[in-house]
């Protein structure tokens, strides 16, 4: 997982232990450096504000005589990547949850996101983590329009043992998720999963409909699924879901088959939204909470 963005951060540490620290030194390295984290899918902008940032840090630094130069540099690249990916919109996703139980109110959650990014199977996988910490899922499939999307929802539904609603194909998707929730606060359903159709994100009318069915059933949080194997495409997926639909949060998807790491440095910084899960398998118990702290420690081992 990421073995070329690991590759790339060690190539620079090792670089940079050997020279004196000041800025004509660094920026030569950096300028490589940045060319590197473009190459392994992370957006320009933020390639640009690492590179920026780790020449402000490092700059003039002195090494004492018996100081280790590597664990300063390595210590000043960590937290200009977790600056990087920390967000101020923290979300605490079961607490949320659990709140909305409390008061006997289902909470609402609308899937976003183009088709093939594993936008359905994942919304299996959280039903199925929902499951497994004790609340009650039905899902809606509100994509009406993709040949076979109420069939593959079904399946997973089947196979989790779980309840959906569903209406005809072309039918009015604001209206699926409407009766999802109805459904849900009739039978004191904790979690509704909204799976809408997969746009692509230029089409208008398709995501004019996607702002419809949010102002309807006004969910409590918008989760966009992007594929982190799409690199800089899922950065420009995520820019341009944020500005028409307002996103809360992000699942990134087939991160276990991705060799360069970049999108999940990139999607939380062009959206200041947090990543919620991974995608790192092909089985329902294949989904992982996403912790920054953690990944930018395993990027950086």
């Amino acid at each position: 997982m990421f073995e070329r963005l690991k590759s790339g951060l060690k190539g620079l540490v090792n670089k940079v232990t050997t020279t004196e620290l000041k800025a004509e030194n660094l920026r030569p390295m950096l300028s490589d450096f940045k060319i590197s984290l473009v190459e392994n899918d992370v957006a320009f902008p933020v390639a640009e504000r690492i590179c920026n940032e780790m020449e402000k840090r490092l700059d003039g630094v002195q090494v004492k005589r018996l100081e280790d130069r590597k664990k300063i540099v390595e210590k000043n690249l960590r937290e200009v990547l977790l600056e990087v990916m920390l967000t101020n919109n923290k979300i605490d996703f079961f607490k949320a949850i659990e709140e909305k139980r409390k008061k006997g109110e289902p909470f609402v959650i609308v899937f976003v996101g183009i088709n093939g990014t594993g936008k359905t199977t994942s919304i299996a996988k959280v039903a199925r983590l929902l499951n497994k910490k004790g609340y009650s899922v039905v899902l809606a499939c509100s994509d009406t329009y993709r040949a076979g999307s109420i069939e593959q929802l079904e399946e997973h539904a089947k196979r989790l043992g779980i309840r959906m609603i569903k209406h005809e194909y072309g039918a009015d998707p604001a209206a699926v998720a409407y009766d999802a929730i109805s459904h849900a606060k009739a039978h004191g359903i904790n979690v509704v999963l909204i799976d809408t159709a997969g746009r692509i994100q230029t089409n208008r009318n398709l995501m004019n409909e996607l702002a419809k069915v949010k102002r309807i059933v006004n969910p409590d949080i918008t989760i966009l699924t992007v594929d982190s194997l799409t690199g800089n495409d899922a950065v420009m997926q995520a820019e341009e879901f944020h500005k028409s639909v307002n996103i809360d949060a992000t699942i990134l998807t087939k991160v276990d088959a991705d060799v360069k790491g970049g999108s999940a440095l990139s999607v939380t910084y062009v959206t200041k939204k947090p990543i919620l899960f991974i995608g790192v398998g092909q089985t329902y118990d294949d989904l992982e909470e996403f912790n920054p702290e953690k990944f930018v420690q395993m990027i950086l081992k």
